[in-house]
Formats: structure tokens, C-alpha cells, sequence
């Protein structure tokens, strides 16, 4: 029983990233971690959710589901920051708990992070995959529909979502620094994108389309059973779209569009500075997309009525509805360009995961074997990616957002736990950055993270319990007896 939660040392961690055959190369800046956080944040949630959860949950309101979902996110970075600092180790979240919580509950977590990165990458592929057919429908070329990807029950294959997952997996294998360089000129041009929205949209709002701002609330369209919030089921309260409640609803949603500044923490092993250079890419990342987010969603949402914005490319089609093609035209090139680099590091980040898993042995060993020319962990690359081009080809958004969301703030609630244990398991460990007001503010993270969770449907609870299961099983089969971590750890 002991083995199931014993601890891997911060030092062991650390002296494990020392072993040349299976030693990242630490080739990333400050300033390449701001630039992955803000690359891999601003995508989905901007380019895509905005018009679907305006239109559908929250109306102009959206605009408060964005500053929810990025007050607990903030909550969870000041927890994140510290961890990364303390343990500059690759596999974030899975590697806090191993040194915090044990290898149970470390590989739960590591479980849930590949699930959630993998699952996160196809749906912001997808939404490229929309993006790209918009663009080139504005210069008329028709993809056929065959090849389009799953709309309203009609199958079919993505084979632009497809391509670019592959495409981006043979980047990642190249190099770290050869991505950060891609990813710097692809964030360049999103941010452009994303200001002249704001700019330019600003002169085609109508303050009528504000009104209300909060819509009335609605009894929700199939919320029964097991499409209900776990809220209603456990505490029988009967949820709504719009109104008040129906800002916490989007904002579980939406809270989609933040993931990414946790992605931060799985490349600090692979920065130079980690102590100081890792904190600083995670919060201020954050704190710079979740400005963006209220501004854009404020600006479109008064461009055009929330109850006529469209799902698969809202903020292009706002511009197309007041007569303003061109603009339209630059924002889905904008998007397609954009949400390319959170595909990047969003493959970034889970192949890191699962690097770690298996550098201690829960995974198999191969897997976390690098380049030799390249210094990349090639082989989970490889893997991961060819699942994942799979899984975009053959999926839509709505069956992945909410599984991908329940997914990270369950990342949350560990991270937020293992602060707390390992503050006072290890106090002498240096902490170049310490998370303020322990433990009331970890307790908040953990409190704030739970709320949004009860709030995303019944259905997406099972789907995760699923994979948990399955994620159990393959530890007591394999992980449990393949561990390098020593018992007398425990």
C-alpha cells in the first residue's frame, strides 16, 4: 500500500534531467515561455467559443464568463508559479504531485494531462480546420464535404485538422528552438489580428445589441439526464442558459480558452532560467489573454447581435454582416495562422507529460528516450501525434470542449493540494516564487476549480470517469511494477 504514494524527491527529479540519454536541452528564454503562453491561450477561445456561448449560454455577458473563468486561473497560476520554480522539471502538474502527493495520485493526474492536452490539441485543430475552409470559401474554393469533418450528424473526415497535426508533429521532433522561432512569428501575427479586432470593431458596435446584457434566463435545450450539469443532479437546483447562472455555466465553458499557461510549466525544464523565467511566462501571459478575451467578446458581441453570431467563425462573419469582407478575410488568415501555434505547443505540452511518465518508468522506457541530434523526446512525439491527427480527423468540437475543460481544472485541484502538502512536507526546499496566502488561496483555487467542474454536464463526468478507469488498470498492470522510484521513498 506504501507504494502507491511514495514520493519522488524534488532532488531526484531534478538529477533525473542530468542523464544525457534522457536529458532535455534547455534552449528557452523569458521571453520564449511569455510568447508560448500567450500563443498557446489566445486561440479557441477568441477565434471560436466566443460566438457559440454568446449565442447559446451567456448573450453579451459572455464578456463576465471570460473574467470568471480567468479569476480561477489566476488562482491556479499563483499555484502553478511556485511549483515551477521549486521543481524546474518536465510534466508539470504529473510532476508536482509526485513530489507532493505520491505516484497514485501522480499518475492519475498524468493520466488526465495526456487526455486533456491530446483532446485540447484535436479541438483547436478543428476549429482550424473551420477557419481555413471560411478562408478559402471567401476565395472560392469549396473543400469537399467528405473531407470537412462532422457536421450536425453527417460523418466525415477533417482532412485539413489531420494534416496540420501531422505537419506540426514533425516541427516538435525538429527541436525546441526550432519551435519557439515558428511559434514567436505565428504569435506576432495572431496578436496584430486579435488589436485590429478590438480597434477596428469598435467603430461598427451598435449599443442596442447590448441589450440586455444579461439575457433572461432559459430553461437549457436537452438538459436531461445525463446532458444536465452534475450541479442539478447532486444538488437539485435546475440550471439555466443566460441570466446570472448562466454566466457560470459559459464560464466553465470558456474556461477552455485559458488553458494553455499551465503548458508554461511543462517546458521549464527546457528553460534557462526556470526559477525566475517560469513564473513570470505563466502569469503574465495570463494576465495579458484574459485582457484580450473581455475586449474582443465586448467588441463583437456589440458588432453584432449575440442571437445572429455564428459558431464555426464568429468573428469573421460579424465583420462579413456589416459589410466589411476584407476585414473578415484578414481575421480568418489571422485565426488560421493563430490557432496553429496552440496546436504547437498544446502537442508540446502533452508529449512533455508523457515524456515524464516515462522517464520514471510508468510508461514504457522507450518512450523517453531523445533525439540524439535533435534533443526532442521523438519517439512519445511521434506516438501522441499520430493519435491525435486520428482523433481531430474523425471528431467535432462539441464532443471534446467539455471533456478537455473537466480535465484541466481537475489539474487544478491537484496542483492547488500539492502546494499546501508540499509546503509543509518539504519547507526547506527555495522557492524563487511563493504562491501568497497559503493555504487560503491554494483552498480557493481547489473551491473555485470544483464550482466550474459541477457545472459542465453529467455526461462529461462518465466520459472522465471512463478514462480514469482505464488509467487505473494500466498503472496496477504495468506502471505500478515498472516505477524507478525505490519504495523506501514512500
Amino acid at each position: 500500500m506504501n507504494t502507491l504514494f511514495r514520493t519522488k524527491t524534488v532532488e531526484q527529479s531534478i538529477k533525473d534531467t542530468e542523464t544525457p540519454e534522457y536529458a532535455l536541452r534547455k534552449s528557452l528564454s523569458a521571453l520564449d515561455l511569455t510568447v508560448f503562453g500567450v500563443g498557446v491561450i489566445i486561440g479557441t477561445g477568441i477565434f471560436v467559443l466566443t460566438g457559440k456561448i454568446a449565442k447559446e449560454t451567456a448573450g453579451p455577458a459572455v464578456a463576465l464568463a471570460f473574467v470568471v473563468a480567468g479569476l480561477v486561473c489566476g488562482l491556479a497560476a499563483l499555484c502553478y508559479a511556485e511549483f515551477a520554480s521549486t521543481v524546474p522539471v518536465a510534466g508539470s502538474a504529473y510532476t508536482f504531485a509526485y513530489a507532493s502527493l505520491g505516484e497514485l495520485p501522480a499518475w492519475i493526474i498524468g493520466w488526465d494531462l495526456v487526455l486533456e492536452l491530446a483532446l485540447g490539441c484535436a479541438v483547436v485543430a478543428v476549429g482550424w480546420s473551420g477557419y481555413l475552409r471560411s478562408l478559402l470559401d471567401t476565395a472560392g474554393l469549396d473543400l469537399p464535404r467528405a473531407l470537412s469533418g462532422t457536421h450536425n450528424g453527417t460523418f466525415g473526415f477533417d482532412l485539413l485538422a489531420c494534416a496540420l497535426i501531422l505537419v506540426l508533429t514533425c516541427v516538435l521532433v525538429a527541436g525546441m528552438k526550432l519551435s519557439s522561432r515558428v511559434t514567436n512569428v505565428i504569435v506576432a501575427v495572431k496578436v496584430t489580428v486579435v488589436l485590429l479586432v478590438i480597434v477596428v470593431g469598435a467603430f461598427f458596435i451598435t449599443g442596442s445589441n447590448y441589450k440586455p446584457f444579461v439575457p433572461p434566463a432559459q430553461p437549457p435545450q436537452g438538459g436531461d439526464g445525463l446532458q444536465a450539469p452534475l450541479a442539478q443532479l447532486v444538488f437539485g437546483f435546475t440550471p439555466s442558459n443566460f441570466g446570472v447562472m448562466g454566466i457560470f455555466t459559459a464560464a466553465a465553458v470558456v474556461f477552455f480558452a485559458f488553458i494553455g499557461f499551465d503548458i508554461v510549466a511543462t517546458a521549464a525544464e527546457e528553460t534557462r532560467d526556470p526559477q525566475r523565467d517560469v513564473p513570470r511566462g505563466i502569469l503574465g501571459s495570463l494576465f495579458v489573454c484574459t485582457a484580450l478575451y473581455v475586449a474582443v467578446s465586448v467588441v463583437v458581441t456589440g458588432m453584432r447581435k449575440y442571437t445572429l453570431l455564428t459558431v464555426d467563425a464568429p468573428l469573421a462573419d460579424a465583420f462579413k454582416a456589416v459589410g466589411h469582407p476584407f476585414w473578415a478575410g484578414l481575421i480568418s488568415f489571422g485565426a488560421v495562422v493563430g490557432l496553429t501555434s496552440v496546436c504547437l505547443i498544446l502537442l508540446l505540452g502533452q508529449s512533455r507529460v508523457f515524456f515524464a511518465m516515462s522517464r520514471d518508468g510508468l510508461l514504457p522506457r522507450a518512450f523517453s528516450r531523445v533525439h540524439p541530434r535533435f534533443g526532442t523526446p521523438y519517439r512519445s512525439t511521434l506516438l501522441l501525434g499520430g493519435v491525435v491527427a486520428l482523433v481531430a480527423g474523425f471528431t467535432s468540437i462539441d464532443e471534446l470542449a467539455e471533456l478537455v475543460n473537466i480535465g484541466t481544472l481537475f489539474a487544478f485541484v491537484v496542483v492547488a493540494a500539492g502546494v499546501v502538502l508540499l509546503r509543509r512536507r518539504r519547507p526547506d526546499l527555495p522557492r524563487s516564487f511563493r504562491t501568497p496566502l497559503v493555504p487560503f488561496v491554494p483552498a480557493v483555487s481547489v473551491l473555485a476549480s470544483l464550482w466550474l467542474m459541477v457545472n459542465l454536464p453529467a455526461e462529461t463526468w462518465l466520459r472522465f470517469g471512463i478514462w480514469m478507469v482505464v488509467g487505473v488498470v494500466i498503472y496496477f498492470t504495468y506502471g505500478r511494477r515498472h516505477s524507478r522510484v525505490p519504495s523506501e521513498n514512500a
